[in-house]
């Protein structure tokens, strides 16, 4: 048994020279079977723009974020366009239920569960916060530098297809 503050985490090796037993210490005591966390991220668009946020490191994501332990996940997903773009906004359709470590790079030392919907803005504006630095509305094809490790091109690609399709069929892993 691994100390208290530590916990061993099963990666699938990607190459012959990785190891497939890490351990890793935890910030936070965790007890019992190991569950994955869950990601949010809303997809607003606006003249067939994306709306993107800028983060302290210059790189730009989908607004989301973790979820809270008192929120369902798309009222999450409302909080954080909010928190991070200013925008009040409602869901609209579930794009997507997605396994992180198919997804994003890097890995991370425990599970994640990503969840895209596709939300409509229903006011406000940007306001400086403790997160992000500035939102804008970016085309599929002029996506500034990405936060890949939040969201990847193929990613905000398959938004793109979830608002111009007529009828969409959410995607899962």
């Amino acid at each position: 048994r691994p100390p208290d503050n530590t916990v061993l985490h099963k990666i699938p090796p990607r190459s012959a020279s990785d190891p497939a037993l890490v351990r890793f210490p935890l910030l936070v005591r965790d007890v019992g079977y190991q569950t994955p966390k869950v990601d949010t991220r809303a997809a607003i668009f606006q003249d067939g723009k994306i709306l993107l946020v800028q983060e302290k490191n210059g790189a730009w994501a989908l607004p989301g974020g973790w979820c809270e332990y008192n929120l369902s996940p798309a009222e999450n997903a409302v909080k954080e366009v909010k928190e991070e773009a200013g925008l009040d906004a409602a869901v609209r359709m579930l794009i997507a239920v997605q396994d992180r470590q198919k997804h994003n790079k890097p890995d991370y030392a425990y599970g994640v569960v990503k969840i895209f919907y596709l939300c409509e803005a229903l006011g406000g504006s940007f306001v400086p916060n403790s997160e992000t630095v500035g939102s804008g509305y970016f085309g599929e094809d002029g996506l500034p530098p990405l936060a890949a490790e939040k969201c990847t091109e193929e990613q905000i690609g398959m938004c793109f297809q979830a608002s111009r399709a007529a009828l969409w069929t959410a995607r899962f892993d």
